[in-house]
């Protein structure tokens, strides 16, 4: 512990505000953070995120070739595709606003002595500082270590979104577990229907494949299907349970003492999705500014913010 500007500063290492050899990124700040693009260069969760892709491209051809467009039935082709392709643009709609979005980053080398004369402190009041990325860390701040920096109401670092699960992008996380879990169980749907068409049809007729390969290609999709149902199911619910009593995973496996008001289950859940229930609380576009997005592009590019 420290005395500085009338307050105490506190670090599990003991370190200054800033070494000598420190300097603080005034491009890091709050602002400009907000107008980068959000992306992380990390192999594992750029593989994973790609494996994520190829997995809901595959269902839907599967869906699509193999169960929907050789039936004989119209409108129970016509309504299933339209169905699952839209949940399956959903699903990765939100996949992209939770992999591109910023989770809550506290930027890096925030700990100056002129940035904590600004937040006008308290005498006496204590606040901690990061040793990893030098920068003060904000209660309920925790630091990743593969996104290298302290990020606000972190959740936990997920790969199959390459992406921190935080303040931020929590919201967009949730839908993407939700509609992945909702085109798995359509999927298995439509296999068992398929199955049974097959069966008491002899395999005449069914698909536009041979049997062994349609046998092939929907038992991979069941299985798929069922994977996916059972880990996005449990992990939506793991979600709207921490969201609903205010605590984020972290919190709960390290059994932390809640220093801070928690809000009640539907504060919470409007504080998360914003605002009253609406239909946009389930839209992954809701507050996507293509417009924004182009002129950042005429500028020079989007900008990494890791």
């Amino acid at each position: 512990t420290m005395q500085s500007s009338g307050h105490r500063f506190r670090d599990v290492e003991h370190h200054p505000l800033l070494a000598d050899n420190d300097t603080y990124d005034s491009s890091s700040s709050e602002a400009d953070m907000a107008e980068r693009v959000w992306f992380i260069r990390d192999g594992c969760g750029m593989v994973c995120a790609i494996m994520t892709w190829l997995l809901v491209v595959y269902a839907d051809f599967v869906v699509t070739f193999v169960m929907l467009l050789p039936s004989k039935d119209f409108w129970y082709s016509v309504i299933n595709g339209v169905l699952f392709n839209c949940l399956a643009v959903l699903a990765l709609s939100s996949h992209l606003r939770t992999m591109l979005t910023d989770p809550g980053a506290v930027p890096k080398g925030n700990a100056t002595k002129e940035y904590m004369d600004n937040l006008q402190l308290k005498p006496g009041e204590v606040i901690y500082k990061c040793p990893k990325c030098c920068s003060i860390k904000p209660e309920r701040a925790h630091h990743c270590s593969i996104c290298k920096r302290c990020i606000r109401k972190m959740d936990h670092h997920c790969p199959w979104v390459n992406n921190c699960v935080g303040e931020k992008n929590q919201r967009f996380f949730v839908l993407f577990t939700m509609y992945i879990a909702l085109i798995s169980a359509h999927a298995l749907i439509l296999c068992g229907f398929q199955f049974f068409s097959c069966v008491r049809g002899q395999w005449t007729e069914c698909s536009d494949f041979s049997p062994p390969v349609t046998v092939i290609l929907m038992i991979f999709l069941c299985l798929e299907g069922f994977l996916f149902l059972t880990f996005t199911a449990v992990m939506f619910g793991t979600q709207i349970h921490s969201i609903c009593n205010d605590e984020t995973e972290i919190e709960r496996l390290k059994s932390e003492k809640p220093t801070w008001e928690r809000r009640l289950r539907w504060e919470g859940m409007k504080s998360v999705f914003g605002g009253q229930p609406s239909l946009l609380w389930i839209n992954p576009f809701a507050g996507f500014r293509i417009r924004r997005l182009l002129l950042r592009a005429k500028k020079g590019g989007p900008e990494f913010s890791v």
